[in-house]
């Protein structure tokens, strides 16, 4: 049975030859429907690349945006430092002010620590915290006068033997890596090491103090304040006279840090100081450089 076919007609132009050539319908049939399928994929093909170049060119958007807007973040937190510094300046000046004309200034500190962020406790914290402030059975601030009378309410002891982790002033933030002013010092403590006052005064403070977990602030009177952070259980009252010595809490790590240990600060009129003068007695066992050491805050 004959099949339809085309014939091509090929001619040579110089013998003048001629040659048929016979093709069935098939095969131009199969000729057609790959043509169509290869324009297809290419028409695929380029949507694809352009696509992938879109993507490619958007990553690039938001990656340059990432870098401008920390390159902004870092120019912030820079001015929002020195702002801090040129601050605590004008506040010891101030608090000097006050000191030469005699003007009775409020204490900071408890007021302060709630502009910190704060880092709630959790809900078995402040139970045990509800508890031990409902069946504390101590003497109130009734001999406030005659206590700062004593030559002991000057701090002068380290609240805990151990080596300091971290120092008062500059240093880089364990958490963002980023220069960042330290108020006191870190000194090394496990779990549960009795924390002691290092001299005679007045519980300011013993309750959740945001970055500083749970925390202590010590009344010395003259203006002499000291803060005893990231402690695991308080062994105090706000009201409670105390003497040098005597036990305030259990060190821990609780709020802004990545370890146990004690943060111990003194403050002069609400201003931070550094508390090596305070302590008596050589560094003990000094450990490696706060910048090298995540501790926390």
């Amino acid at each position: 049975m004959n099949q339809p076919y085309f014939i091509l007609v090929l001619a040579h132009s110089l013998h003048g030859r001629l040659r048929r050539v016979h093709i069935p319908y098939q095969f131009v049939y199969v000729i057609l429907a790959l043509a169509v399928f290869g324009s297809i994929s290419l028409v695929g093909l380029a949507s694809s690349y352009l696509r992938m170049s879109l993507k490619v060119a958007n990553y690039n958007n938001l990656r340059h945006e990432v870098e401008v807007l920390r390159v902004k973040y870092h120019s912030l937190e820079k001015e929002s430092q020195q702002t801090d510094q040129q601050l605590a300046s004008l506040q010891i000046l101030a608090n000097e002010v006050s000191v030469a004309y005699g003007i009775k200034r409020k204490l900071e500190g408890p007021a302060e620590i709630s502009r910190e962020g704060r880092l709630v406790p959790t809900l078995s914290e402040s139970l045990d915290q509800y508890n031990f402030l409902k069946t504390a059975n101590v003497p109130m601030s009734a001999t406030r006068t005659s206590l700062f009378q004593n030559s002991l309410v000057i701090p002068s002891i380290w609240p805990v033997n151990g080596p300091l982790l971290s120092y008062f002033g500059n240093r880089t933030d364990p958490f963002s890596g980023d220069g960042a002013f330290h108020t006191g010092v870190d000194i090394s403590a496990s779990m549960g090491t009795a924390v002691k006052v290092t001299g005679d005064g007045v519980v300011a403070h013993a309750e959740w103090g945001g970055s500083y977990g749970k925390l202590v602030v010590v009344d010395h009177g003259q203006g002499i304040q000291t803060y005893y952070a990231h402690l695991s259980r308080f062994s105090v009252v706000a009201g409670q006279s105390i003497r040098r010595g005597e036990i305030v809490g259990y060190s821990g790590a609780t709020g802004r840090v990545t370890s146990p240990h004690l943060h111990y600060e003194v403050r002069k009129g609400g201003v931070p100081v550094n508390p090596r003068p305070f302590m008596d007695g050589p560094i003990l066992a000094q450990a490696p450089r706060h910048r090298d050491l995540p501790l926390g805050f």
